[in-house]
This record gives structure tokens, C-alpha cells and sequence, in this order.
């Protein structure tokens, strides 16, 4: 039976993590039996009463697991968590659960069936989104647009917080990536795309937290500033570290 870490990066959640969680465990706990599964709670550098909470839901849950970072960061947040974990697969989602949780079956089986990552796409015809304002629309698909000029890259939707990675993929990448924000997500899915990883987009059906803690004009300052460092220099230094190691 493969193993799975399902990864939930958290900043200052402490109202939305308990019933996000609880929602989660009892999903995998009816859909997800053919895994040997846990829930890991990465919180990044919460000032509030994320950590009490966290350590609440472990007590409940034996397979809830918490770990505390005192530096913020999704990206940080993910490469160390996924780079310490023994699990055969790695997937993540945001702390709200806005992509439909009927998704993360097929999400995981397209990694055990071989394949190196995963990702929800909200870009796809298929697609489902609900809720979404039309700047931040406009702004997801020029970003797209962006980077498959930029890189030629065939996957739509770098930066939907729902993906899954094998254990090889996530050591080999993750260690790679220098960006410790929302660019973290872009970088690792470039990297891949460029290094001869495969990644398969499936489309989801996402609903908008209206929430959201991404400052949109801030996001795409440090996104752009990532796809220039990728491309003068970033992705030709990942490939001889990588070669350097016999992985490429």
C-alpha cells in the first residue's frame, strides 16, 4: 500500500483550519482507503491560535501531524515538509479546500500510476470556477499566457494550490527551488517541465475564497521577477546540479 502525506500550509488559520481539517479527514477516511495516508499541518510562522488548534486536531486525529515553522512562506513551508517526509506520494492544498475534494483521488492515482506530478488546473476546458472576480481572472490568464511564452511549458494553471509529486520528483525539485513564497509553485513545475519530469493537468472545479490572503499586484511583481531569474540563468543551474548528481 503507497503511502501519502497530504500537506496543508497555514498562516494565521486558527478559524479555518479545525473544520478544514475535520472535513479532509473524514473525506480521506471514506474515498482513500487504498493509502496509507496522513494529514501534516505545515504551519508557517502563525501569530495566532493556529498552533493550539493544530495541536488539538493531532489529539483527535492520529493521522493529523504538525509541524511549526517560525519563518513564513508557502514555498518554504512545502519544501521543507516535503523534503522530510518518507511518504511515496506528496500532495498539498490550500487551508480553505476551494478545489472540490472529488478531485484528489484521481490528483493521487495519476502520480501512483507512475507519473512524477500532478496538478489541479483551473484553465481547463473541462474546469469549474465559481465565484471568481474578473480581475483576478484576468490576471490568472495573462499569467499563463506569460510563462508558456516565456518557457513553452504545456501545463495552463501553475499556481492552484492542489498538487501531488512523487517522493523522487520532490527530492530530485524541491531542494532546487529558491523561492519561498507563491512563486515556489511555478518554479517546481518549470523545473520539472524543463528537466524531463512529467506532470499531468486535470481539470478541477475551484470555488473563490472570498478570504484570500494573496495580495494580487505583490504576487505578480515577485512571480515575474521568478520567470526572469528562471530564465537568465535559473533553469541551466538547476540542470547541472541535478546532472552533477546523476539524476538527469
Amino acid at each position: 500500500m503507497l503511502s501519502l502525506d497530504v500537506v496543508i500550509p497555514c498562516l494565521n488559520e486558527e478559524r479555518a483550519l479545525p473544520p478544514s481539517v475535520r472535513r479532509l479527514h473524514d473525506w480521506m477516511t471514506r474515498e482513500l482507503a487504498g493509502y496509507h495516508w496522513n494529514i501534516v499541518i505545515a504551519d508557517n510562522g502563525s501569530a495566532d491560535g493556529t498552533q493550539a488548534a493544530a495541536i488539538a486536531l493531532t489529539e483527535q486525529f492520529a493521522a493529523v501531524r504538525y509541524v511549526r515553522m517560525e519563518q513564513r512562506g508557502r514555498g518554504r513551508a512545502l519544501r521543507q515538509v516535503w523534503t522530510e517526509s518518507a511518504a511515496d506520494i506528496m500532495a498539498y492544498m490550500d487551508v480553505d479546500l476551494s478545489t472540490d475534494l472529488a478531485h484528489l483521488k484521481p490528483l493521487v492515482d495519476a502520480v501512483a500510476g507512475g507519473g512524477d506530478i500532478a496538478i489541479g488546473s483551473r484553465l481547463l476546458p473541462d474546469s469549474v470556477v465559481v465565484g471568481r472576480t474578473l480581475k483576478r481572472e484576468i490576471t490568472s490568464r495573462g499569467y499563463s499566457l506569460l510563462f508558456r511564452i516565456m518557457f513553452l511549458t504545456p501545463f495552463r494553471d501553475a499556481q492552484c494550490g492542489f498538487k501531488a509529486v512523487s517522493r523522487r520528483a520532490a527530492a530530485d525539485l524541491a531542494p532546487l527551488t529558491q523561492d519561498n513564497g507563491w512563486f515556489f509553485d511555478s518554479e517546481l513545475l518549470i523545473l520539472a517541465q524543463k528537466c524531463g519530469y512529467s506532470i499531468c493537468e486535470l481539470p478541477v472545479r475551484w470555488t473563490d475564497d472570498p478570504d484570500s490572503r494573496v495580495r494580487i499586484l505583490r504576487t505578480a511583481w515577485e512571480d515575474l521577477k521568478g520567470l526572469l531569474r528562471l530564465k537568465f540563468g535559473g533553469i541551466r543551474q538547476a540542470r547541472r546540479q541535478l546532472r552533477a548528481a546523476g539524476k538527469l
